[in-house]
């Protein structure tokens, strides 16, 4: 197996997973394992794999957080995820304990705030997106780690009439899981809205 085709199984892999087709991703990733037994993506891939297929909560919550460590190109990202896996028992509450206070010390450090954090300042404004999102856009980040955040989040931005921020957020996860039915919905939904404008 070449290394090319080594980024490309483990891609495959990732997609399989992004679509809920675990039994297919722990192949990909088990293919990949069997030829480079160092990879720690490809080890980490088969664990969270075999986690989602015997319906143990959390696993998807998990790739999703090492999707986005990877994305910063943190170097340690393999690391940190085969150290989460190897101290888990099983529970969810030992998974956030393991990567809550390290996201938040992060988050202190860029100015940013956890979604959840975002959905009680929310509450307290009466659910009003419009102002909270104002007050908060130009001097912080919202920091999102779950899959349901973010797409309740665009929806969110589509209701409120933030289009254009809305479609660049939808392309670039477009591009990375092109099929994607809850974002091509919301794609739908969006391009609905600006019909609707014009």
């Amino acid at each position: 197996m070449s290394s090319i085709s080594k980024y490309k199984i483990l891609s495959e892999a990732k997609k399989y997973f992004s679509q809920s087709d675990y039994k297919k991703a722990l192949e990909k990733f088990a293919a990949v394992l069997q030829n480079y037994p160092n990879s720690k993506e490809a080890y980490n891939g088969v664990i969270l794999s075999e986690m989602a297929l015997s319906g143990e909560g959390g696993a998807e919550a998990l790739f999703d957080y090492y999707e986005v460590l990877k994305s910063e190109d943190n170097e340690s990202a393999d690391e940190i995820m085969s150290e989460i896996l190897e101290n888990m028992d099983g529970t969810l509450d030992k998974l956030t304990e393991a990567f809550a206070q390290p996201l938040r010390d992060k988050l202190e450090a860029e100015e940013g705030i956890l979604y959840e954090d975002f959905k009680q300042i929310l509450a307290q404004n009466g659910g009003n997106f419009k102002k909270v999102f104002d007050n908060i856009m130009f001097s912080t980040k919202v920091i999102i780690t779950k899959k349901e955040d973010f797409l309740e989040f665009l929806d969110m931005l589509i209701e409120n009439g933030y289009n254009e921020m809305a479609l660049g957020y939808l392309e670039n996860a477009l591009s990375i899981y092109p099929a994607d039915m809850q974002l091509r919905s919301l794609l739908e939904k969006l391009g609905q809205r600006l019909e609707v404008e014009n």
